[in-house]
Formats: C-alpha cells, sequence, structure tokens
C-alpha cells in the first residue's frame, strides 16, 4: 500500500511539473505575443506618422503651386489692365484730337461765314 500511495504521490508529481512547463510555455507564448502586439503598434505609428509628414509635403507644394498660379493671374490681369490703359488712353488721345479737328474746321467754317457775312454788307 506503501508504494501504491508513493507511486500516486510521484504520479501527482510528474503531472504538476508537466503542468507547470506547459503553463510557463503558455506565458512564454502570450509574452512573445504581446511584444509582436506592442512592435506592430510601433510600426503602424510610425507609418501614420510618415503619411501624415507626406500629406504635409503634399499640401505644402499644392499651395506653393496655388501661389505660382495665382501669381501669374495676378501678372496676366495686370498685363491685360494695362493693355486697356494704354487702349484708353489712345482712344482718349485720338477723341481729344478728334474733337480739336473738329473744333478748328468749325472755327474755320465760323471765321470764313463771318469774312462772307461782313463782304455782304
Amino acid at each position: 500500500m506503501k508504494r501504491l500511495f508513493l507511486g500516486a504521490i510521484a504520479l501527482m508529481f510528474a503531472v504538476s511539473v508537466t503542468s507547470c512547463k506547459d503553463t510557463k510555455k503558455a506565458e512564454d507564448a502570450a509574452e512573445e505575443a504581446v511584444e509582436e502586439v506592442k512592435n506592430a503598434a510601433e510600426e503602424a505609428k510610425e507609418e501614420v506618422k510618415n503619411a501624415a509628414e507626406e500629406a504635409k509635403e503634399a499640401a505644402s507644394e499644392a499651395v506653393e503651386e496655388a501661389k505660382e498660379a495665382a501669381g501669374e493671374v495676378v501678372d496676366s490681369v495686370k498685363a491685360a489692365a494695362g493693355e486697356a490703359v494704354d487702349g484708353a488712353v489712345d482712344a482718349a488721345k485720338e477723341a481729344a484730337g478728334d474733337a480739336v479737328d473738329a473744333a478748328k474746321d468749325a472755327v474755320k467754317d465760323g471765321a470764313n461765314k463771318a469774312a462772307d457775312a461782313l463782304k455782304k454788307q
């Protein structure tokens, strides 16, 4: 009976040791899984950070291109306005010249009519 009792104790001890080894393996596996999750989270964080930087750079480039395009539009508008002003000045000069010529002709006609009227008297 003593042997049977000692055998049962030895068997229970062996099962206990084996169970502890399995538990240790499970703990190790869990720790490895936690480390993998941490690493994946760090990598995801870095990728998000890189994506944000790339988006920021792309936005900055878009703003610069928009500024350049706006500058070109402003230059075009200035040039067009300058041409319009030059055209208006030329038209005003031409109109003034025509008015002066018409006034000269009217004065000459008036003077001639006055001279003719004086001759008839």
